[in-house]
């Protein structure tokens, strides 16, 4: 895809493009985009896991605080990025600079505010996200810089999502990938070298978080061909307010439940010791690694999505959705069988010398990777929903998996099965949300059917 495409031929292509090319196209930045994301993450567990099993511990604990960050960062930017891709499908291209922009600075704001409350009452925060008091020193230090890198954090992923859903997937990639790997080249530096420990991992993320902040910002206001971000655009409308936060609150309910899920997790893993709470964040992280990529292609369909569904070209939305479930479900089976095979190694990348750690994480990665192929489904009708604006279905769905399903599994599991009953609780939330997602995406399809039929009868002929 030309990087130089105007608005107008950008426009063109997610309307009428065929749907085999363009979103593959828009999906492989945006994939590379979010493993990155998740790979921030990963790399500080990575190399944070070298130093013992409570440090590992603590990165998986202050997890649930930044799941809880990007959980508000992708409900501004998907709701005000999904609102903006509709406006423009619909031809308002002023108003839709305006949701940009608003988008933006309300984040600029509420990460300025997590950035002070969290730094205020650190470690009052980091115990009730699930931590020993053994684990409690490492998570500390971990969280404060962090926390002051918040609002950074917060703008980068509304920014990318913002970039994204214009069809400029390959702007925020560059972002966002700069970012992580510099972050992967800093982590041993600050950790070992300067020898801050778990502080040293934070500050390189942060300092990483800022590069993407950076660089996305110079893409979105030196770019002719993006919708440039002006603080005289910020319209703190509660109009379009109400659109932002109809948008993104299945994001919100995605990314928000697996914040709470991973706090549940963490208190009922607690009874079973640092090692237990260690290997169930390295799996965490891995799964995780595996769902960015669905994401990822979810992203790149988000685009194709929004704006034929505002060109009313409903049909063109149907068949973009099989597309990427065919796609997105093969893709997985493949690596699922894969992974399934050398599972104890990727527990042993992280913990080689805790024999605990191996066992009961290769158990858990093992169980979960045999529901994975059923996220393709799952994935696609949440990005679906969401995108034709289905705030409410589209929120039902998003919060099923790491929430509606997941969380009571998790505390009825491990009073029932004990340590076995964690390990099974995400495959378990998986099937449940995989039926959920065939009844809301039968209803879905129903109602663009009978839009097409309303607007197009000629066609039904």
């Amino acid at each position: 895809m030309k990087n130089h495409q105007t608005q107008e031929e950008r426009h063109e292509m997610l309307v009428n493009g065929p749907i085999e090319t363009v979103i593959p196209k828009l999906a492989i930045p945006t994939i590379i985009s979010m493993m990155v994301s998740s790979i921030y993450n990963t790399a500080d567990t990575f190399f944070v896991s070298q130093i013992g099993t409570s440090a590992s511990g603590a990165v998986g604990v202050i997890f649930s605080a930044m799941a809880i960050i990007q959980a508000l960062s992708f409900m501004i930017g998907m709701g005000s990025g999904n609102y903006m891709a509709r406006t423009f499908g619909a031809g308002n291209q002023e108003l839709g600079e305006k949701i940009a922009s608003t988008g933006f600075f309300t984040g600029l704001i509420l990460g300025t505010l997590i950035a002070i409350i969290g730094v205020s009452n650190i470690e009052e925060i980091v115990m009730l996200l699930g931590s020993t008091e053994t684990i409690k020193p490492y998570a500390v230090d971990y969280a404060q810089y962090i926390f002051l890198a918040t609002p950074f954090m917060m703008c980068s992923f509304i920014m990318n999502n913002l970039l994204r859903l214009q069809g400029l997937a390959m702007y925020a990639m560059v972002g966002i990938t700069t970012g992580g790997i510099l972050n992967i080249f800093l982590d041993p530096l600050f950790i070992f070298t300067f020898d801050l420990g778990t502080a040293g991992a934070a500050i390189a993320t942060g300092l990483s978080q800022f590069v993407s902040f950076c660089i996305l910002l110079a893409q979105c206001n030196l770019r002719k061909d993006c919708v440039t971000i002006r603080f005289r655009n910020f319209l703190p409308k509660p109009s379009i307010y109400k659109n932002i936060i109809f948008g993104g609150l299945p994001s919100l309910g995605r990314q928000g439940m697996a914040s709470l899920s991973s706090i549940v997790l963490n208190v009922t893993a607690r009874p079973y010791g640092d090692a237990a709470i260690a290997a169930m964040a390295i799996v965490s992280k891995c799964t995780i690694l595996l769902n960015s990529v669905m994401v990822g292609f979810g992203q790149g369909f988000q685009p194709v999505c929004a704006f034929s569904y505002g060109a009313h070209k409903y049909s063109r939305v149907k068949k973009s959705f099989w597309f990427c479930v065919k796609v997105s479900t093969i893709f997985l089976l493949v690596l699922s069988a894969t992974i399934f095979l050398f599972s104890s190694h990727v527990i042993e990348l992280f913990r080689k010398d805790d024999a605990a750690v191996i066992a009961i994480g290769t158990l858990a990665l093992r169980l979960q990777i045999c529901t994975v192929p059923l996220n393709g489904f799952f994935t696609m009708s949440n990005m679906c929903t969401q995108s034709v604006g289905y705030g409410i279905r589209a929120t039902i769905l998003s919060m099923s998996r790491q929430g509606i399903f997941l969380i009571p599994i998790l505390i009825i599991a491990s009073h029932v099965w004990g340590l076995l009953g964690i390990q099974a609780a995400q495959p378990i939330s998986d099937i449940c949300t995989f039926f959920l997602s065939i009844v809301i995406m039968r209803g879905v399809l129903k109602d663009l059917d009978r839009q097409d039929f309303q607007e197009n009868p000629a066609r039904q002929n």
